[in-house]
């Protein structure tokens, strides 16, 4: 294991500091899921951090509030709790059903949903929709707070644009109206304690007459980075869903995949899944019947 300094900061302030003094040489500790097997193993990633700042003692990074047509959940609110409240299975069913997907109940229990955006890896569950649902990060540092789309704080594979010095301390977004309805699907290489082999987040929003107004669709573990596909999300509006306009929309998720990704040994098993599972999720979205 990696050598480090141990800090437990007794509230924000203190934390900003402690990485404001120590800048790339520190790390934040929040649940500690990923950062703590990375220096077990020595995680090249990991290279000149010997500083290791633990947020456990910031119980008020630890909510879930409503906020008018807005909620707001706080970085170090675990996937379990994520995954349980009333709120976010109300108003944001899919980040909802994401988050109880992390892991194993162990996990769910300890990984939070800040972390899980921090640590930017292509694979997570809440990513892909935190952004279908255009989720804001608050980001604080010892010269204040500013505000980041979720989706804009990925700079690649397990890299964001953080500044030196700040932490995500919440994530904010509106509530799904009654006319949207959404999905989260994820395919793992088996039943338990799966890391996404993929995952799809879908947003759809409808008129009176059941016609697409506007849609989120945002593979995971497929791209780069997890990001919307407006091919695919252009192809549905207007337009009452099908069966044969979400394969078209599936078909649209995996050119977009081979365009960013490029050609690999995974392809050929991935290009149809990513599809399918398009597919499938736009169905569920919309409350069409699935014909398996």
């Amino acid at each position: 294991m990696l050598d480090f300094t141990y800090h437990r900061p007794r509230d924000l302030e203190e934390a900003c500091r402690l990485l404001a003094t120590y800048g790339p040489a520190a790390r934040v500790l929040a649940g500690g899921t990923d950062l703590l097997v990375a220096l077990r193993e020595e995680n090249r990633r990991l290279a000149g951090v010997n500083q290791i700042i633990d947020l456990a003692d910031l119980d008020n990074l630890s909510y879930i509030r409503e906020d008018g047509d807005e909620l707001t959940i706080g970085a170090l609110t675990t996937h379990g709790e994520v995954a349980a409240s009333p709120l976010v299975r109300a108003y944001a069913p899919l980040l909802a059903e994401a988050a109880g997907q992390v892991g194993s109940l162990q996990i769910r229990n300890r990984a939070t949903i800040g972390g899980n955006l921090a640590n930017a890896s292509p694979a997570a569950d809440t990513v892909p929709a935190l952004i279908a649902l255009e989720a804001v990060a608050v980001l604080t540092s010892s010269q204040g707070e500013r505000r980041v789309a979720a989706g804009d704080l990925l700079a690649g594979p397990n890299r964001t644009a953080l500044a030196a010095g700040e932490i995500i301390t919440a994530l904010r977004f509106s509530k799904l109206p009654p006319q949207a309805g959404s999905a989260f699907l994820k395919l793992g290489r088996r039943q338990a304690l799966s890391i996404a082999r993929l995952n799809i987040a879908v947003i759809l929003y409808w008129d009176e007459n059941g016609r697409v107004t506007a849609a989120r669709i945002v593979p995971g573990a497929a791209l780069p980075v997890a990001a919307r596909v407006p091919a695919a999300e252009n192809l549905l509006v207007g337009s009452v869903v099908s069966e044969e306009l979400a394969r078209m929309a599936g078909e649209k998720v995996g050119e977009e995949m081979l365009r960013l990704s490029g050609r690999r040994w995974s392809t050929e098993y991935k290009l149809p899944v990513i599809a399918a599972l398009t597919r499938r999720a736009i169905l569920q979205a919309a409350g069409v019947k699935v014909d398996e």
